[in-house]
């Protein structure tokens, strides 16, 4: 859950207390880049942020409605915003969620008091709620300029992330329709942003001091799909809306920068194996965030995923000849209805033999809304849960083997923690590790005492060992 800190006015608001708006955001990077967009709006038009719901004038709930946990949370923090606060607006999936009898919306059920409900990627939505209930300041200097919001499209706004590393949105929706997933239902099909409008924004992030742009999207490598590959344009230039193109474009930005770029939500298609070149000369990082959920044919067909087991591995092992140091970190589902011992078995075979570097297991579970509720050969809760387990031991065991190659090298290190500018050493990431979900890099104080560490810099590191997850290193 990200709270958003107390912020001062926007320039330009004139005489008395500008109105405060509680702000909580749930959910995964897609809705945080959401969240920030309706925060850069509110501070463009003069109101400010509170750390607390009773200080507010109003607040809003940016929810999460994927699972059954996150749903839970989302609606107690609704409850807990009303009982402290009273006077709330809900945004984000969960708002898009009907009831179980689909007769109304499932927030409105739950809590009729909200002032008003909207689903995801709604800023202007959002923004018209919180002018009915709490107007907003008065400005002089730019109330009689049409569109004032259209200054704010496509550039940096407020970031809710660390200012050294930052989410770029890329497409909102997905053209897919597994069997386990409701996302199309709440964020609709694939709508990709106009390339000039990413390219913009993300050269005011590297221009901003961001170091690390997190790519993001529901499928980021059908970037384009919707419009065709329509030519757009960027710096005078014309720029394809494909994600090759779009690579090539950040790769560029972020060398003028001395910046990173990691993929995030990548499918396995064909063209991928376009940007392997751009990882092997260290122009984009040679990381990829690819959601196998599955291995085997059988239980990838009745999740309704794009590509077959023995396809996915074919390309794994044709990227990483490519791109030596390739790491690769994915999600899967254990225990589906339907799923065999063998083909789970088949699965730990993949893991194994993929080398998969960082990976995440879900025991299933119904998501209500979800068509998989219909398959026969749902499992016993505790054959779920056990199948995790044994998929997060191997999944372990294959982790801390490739974590052992890096024992001894050089590597770069971006500096996420570093008190008293690390002389009692800090915390980082490589290449390797994407922020809060993968491993870190526990650096020790440095040896020469000229040696500091900087948040938000680079440093060099020799490996020393690894920590579970996590790597030993020595700053130099």
């Amino acid at each position: 859950m990200q709270e958003t800190p107390d912020t001062p006015a926007a320039a330009g608001t004139t005489t008395g207390a500008p109105p405060k708006i509680g702000f909580v955001s749930l959910g995964c990077p897609k809705a945080l880049t959401d969240s920030e967009l309706i925060l850069t709006q509110l501070s463009a038009e003069g109101y400010v942020t509170s750390k607390t719901f009773a200080g507010a004038d109003l607040v809003i709930v940016n929810t999460c409605g994927f699972i059954d946990d996150a749903v839970k949370e989302s609606l107690d923090t609704i409850g807990e915003a009303l009982a402290e606060n009273g006077k709330v607006i809900v945004t984000g999936c969960l708002g898009a969620k009907a009831t179980d009898d689909g007769s109304g919306n499932l927030v409105r059920a739950v809590h009729p008091k909200v002032l008003a409900v909207t689903g995801p990627h709604a800023t202007q939505e959002v923004m018209d709620a919180v002018h009915a209930h709490v107007p907003k300041p008065h400005d002089p200097f730019v109330d009689l300029v049409p569109e004032q919001r259209a200054l704010f499209r496509g550039e940096a706004g407020i970031k809710l992330t660390p200012k050294h590393y930052a989410y770029l949105k890329i497409s909102e929706g997905c053209n897919h329709r597994c069997t386990f997933c409701i996302i199309p239902s709440l964020r609709g099909d694939l709508v990709s942003r106009p390339v000039g409008d990413v390219l913009k924004e993300a050269q005011a992030l590297f221009e901003s001091g961001v170091k690390e742009l997190l790519v993001v999207s529901q499928d980021t490598s059908a970037y384009g799909v919707d419009v065709k590959y329509r030519t757009g344009f960027w710096d005078g230039r014309p720029v394809k809306t494909r994600m090759t193109e779009l690579c090539i474009a950040l790769a560029e930005l972020a060398g003028k920068h001395g910046a990173w770029v990691r993929l995030h939500y990548v499918y396995p298609y064909p063209h991928v194996d376009e940007l392997l070149p751009l990882m092997a000369s260290g122009q984009i990082l040679p990381y990829l965030d690819v959601p196998f959920q599955h291995s085997h044919p059988d239980v990838l067909r009745r999740m309704k995923r794009p590509a077959s087991g023995e396809k996915n591995l074919e390309r794994l092992l044709a990227w990483r000849a490519a791109c030596p140091d390739l790491v690769i970190r994915s999600t899967f589902i254990a225990g589906f209805p339907g799923e065999t011992e063998a083909e789970f078995q088949h699965l730990l075979d993949f893991v194994r033999e993929a080398q998969i570097d960082r990976a995440g297991c879900f025991a299933y579970s119904p998501v209500k809304g979800a068509t998989a509720n219909e398959l026969p050969g749902a499992l016993p809760d505790e054959v779920r849960e056990e199948r995790r387990a044994r998929f997060m031991a191997v999944a372990e065991e294959v982790s801390i083997q490739r974590l052992a190659r890096r024992v001894g090298a050089t590597m770069q290190v971006l500096v996420d923690h570093a008190p008293a500018l690390g002389r009692k050493g800090g915390r980082g990431r490589s290449f390797a590790d994407a922020p809060e979900i993968d491993g870190t890099v526990r650096l020790l104080p440095p040896e020469k005492a000229s040696k500091t560490l900087k948040v938000g810099e680079f440093t060099k590191a020799r490996i020393l060992a690894v920590e579970g997850h996590d790597l030993l290193a020595l700053p130099i």
